[in-house]
């Protein structure tokens, strides 16, 4: 039985690193799609990767939901969270 819970929590172990950064990769293609300018065209360069990381920082709100703390240091809820973290998204 040991070894069946072992094989089965090294198989779901690799499968999980396989599947997160396909996913990641997945948000990073969504974003380069989106990077065109105002007329259409595909944007190059510096451009480019500032719309790619703009758009990669847009997808990740874990960060500011770690943020969204008291000054007690306990988790906020409700409205007060909801308001924190538009506040650290920039109020968007």
């Amino acid at each position: 039985m040991k070894k069946i819970i072992i094989a089965s929590g090294i198989t779901l172990g690799i499968a999980f690193s396989f599947a997160i950064p396909s996913i990641a990769f997945a948000d990073q293609a969504a974003c380069e799609a989106k990077a065109v300018s105002k007329e259409g065209k595909p944007l190059y360069g510096a451009a480019k990767d500032a719309s790619i990381k703009k758009c990669m920082g847009d997808t990740k709100p874990n960060d500011c939901e770690a943020k969204a703390v008291s000054k007690d240091g306990k988790p906020l809820y409700g409205a007060a969270k909801t308001a924190s973290i538009k506040k650290c998204e920039g109020g968007k």
